[in-house]
């Protein structure tokens, strides 16, 4: 198991550097030029236009401004957005509102998906089974973008239930319409997947072995067709909290939220390098974290595995 987790984060050196190396070359080959965008539709003087390229290094070549930066990031020094502010008060502001809503987003995809997804395992076939398809199917087909204007329309216009937008202290309520729209298609995956894995292992040898030997159906169950059956599902949760960090874009935009997604966006446009790789860095560490969460929890569930 030690040897297992050195290779890992052995591993996650490697992709560490050479994410952050690749999404930092793509950001420097981008058309345009970073220092003239910060004028606008007014072009900026030369000389100011001079005294910025020097202070982002903008003259440089791409590996010594990677360097630079990486330099930066090791004394936690994120650099400086074109606006003058300091780029880990953009993050610092960003991240809660982003982490926030993935967090209530995957428990409530996952508590709801997993739950339903072995209700509709075990009674395949049923009148819930074929109900359940068909709602995880309209959530898939519908855009998220259509979701979200919709639940606002209904379910906080309409109905009053919920705020349409999110509040500035993050509360609980002005966060979880959003959660529930970003989370729909995540939610109908997970059902499904879940459904799949609990009809097979249901009827599978070793599950007959273990009814033979007189344990209880619940035990049986929990014990051997759950359990068994949450290993894909994890994986399949472990990637979509990294996909979840990285920002939904479409859903903080509708629903008024300053996180991660809208500001990694604008700084795209603006060629912001130093801003633009401190937001990938949060989604890569976030990757790295979950999948190998996701790993460690392998072990737990299915004794057969083992990293020797």
């Amino acid at each position: 198991m030690k040897a297992y987790i050195l290779r890992r984060i052995a591993q996650f050196v490697f992709v560490f550097f050479g994410s952050t190396f690749l999404v930092f070359a793509l950001v420097y080959v981008l058309p345009g030029d970073p220092a003239m965008s910060l004028g606008g539709v007014k072009p900026l003087p030369p000389d100011l236009r001079e005294v910025i390229v020097r202070r982002y290094h903008l003259d440089e070549p791409l590996l010594v401004q990677y360097m630079y930066y990486m330099k930066g990031i090791f004394t936690l020094d994120f650099g400086t957005s074109f606006s003058g502010r300091p780029v880990l008060d953009v993050l610092i502001d960003a991240f809660p509102w982003t982490f926030t809503l993935a967090v209530m987003t995957i428990v409530i995809e996952s508590v709801f998906g997993i739950a339903f997804g072995i209700f509709a395992g075990l009674k395949r076939g049923g009148v819930f089974d074929v109900s359940i398809l068909v709602i995880s199917t309209f959530l898939i087909s519908v855009p998220t973008f259509v979701l979200g204007f919709v639940l606002q329309f209904f379910v906080g216009v309409k109905l009053g239930w919920l705020p349409v937008t999110a509040s500035i202290d993050m509360s609980f309520t002005s966060l979880l319409m959003p959660s529930l729209v970003l989370g729909a298609v995540s939610f109908a995956y997970i059902l499904r997947l879940t459904r799949v894995e609990i009809a097979e292992n249901y009827s599978a040898r070793y599950v007959r072995t273990a009814r033979a030997k007189g344990l209880r159906e619940s035990g049986v169950i929990a014990k051997h067709v759950v359990r068994n059956s949450m290993i894909p599902v994890l994986t399949y949760i472990g990637t979509d909290f990294g996909a979840l960090m990285g920002g939904a874009i479409v859903t903080e935009g509708i629903f008024n939220i300053p996180g991660i997604g809208g500001t990694l966006f604008k700084a795209i446009l603006k060629s912001e390098s130093s801003t633009v790789v401190s937001f990938s860095i949060v989604i890569i560490l976030a990757y790295i974290l979950s999948s190998f969460l996701v790993d460690i929890i392998y072990v737990i569930l299915d004794p057969r595995i083992r990293y020797e």
